[in-house]
């Protein structure tokens, strides 16, 4: 075994799991803030240190997580320190790391859930090149006053389209959380995206 696969994970893993874990969550309640999960976890490259942090706290031996590119050294790292395992399998996936080309088109793969079970959908980590000072959307919805602006560098072509559809269909359908260095930026379901 490699150390690049041992290397990197939560110094204290309780404490840095609870903080990664409370960040999302903090950014999941407040859509369009951004988590600071710096000092957390460092990753292989290319997964951003956000990215780390979200899949060492969330993932679990229960949680099979997809790769759109391959990610063998972070795979390997993922597996080691969670025990989850990486799936070809795209709809039985619980959490999905894209590339960070990865076209929108192709996320309607991933799993939405059931009308029994919403719950049982995929949360998709994108990585960006920066959470700030690219494409300006607005957002509103349930945890947002009134509305409030992003501007992420590096999204698809199709993303507010996509994920309008993907809105339309709650309570089904992804959560999605936008990951640069050891930022992120949740944008769940529920949130509407409007272009400037």
């Amino acid at each position: 075994m490699s150390l690049t696969t041992v290397d990197g994970g939560f110094a204290e893993p309780v404490f840095g799991s609870q903080r990664a874990f409370r960040a999302l969550m903090d950014a999941f309640a407040r859509p369009g803030s951004v988590a600071d999960l710096s000092d957390l976890a460092v990753p292989p490259a290319p997964m951003s240190p956000a990215a780390g942090a979200i899949l060492l706290s969330l993932a679990d031996a229960d949680t099979p997580v997809f790769f759109e590119t391959d990610m063998l050294d972070a795979k390997a790292w993922v597996g080691f320190h969670t025990g989850a395992t990486a799936t070809t399998d795209a709809p039985s996936a619980r959490f999905v790391h894209l590339a960070d080309n990865s076209d929108c088109t192709g996320w309607s793969r991933f799993a939405v859930g059931t009308a029994e079970y919403p719950d049982r959908s995929a949360t998709l980590l994108l990585p960006v090149a920066d959470l700030r000072g690219g494409q300006h959307l607005t957002l509103s919805g349930p945890g947002i006053e009134t509305t409030t602006d992003i501007g992420p560098q590096g999204l698809p072509a199709c993303f507010a389209d996509f994920m309008a559809a993907n809105r339309a269909g709650f309570p089904l359908g992804f959560d999605l959380v936008l990951v640069s260095g050891d930022e992120a930026l949740a944008l769940p379901r529920t949130t509407r995206i409007q272009e400037a």
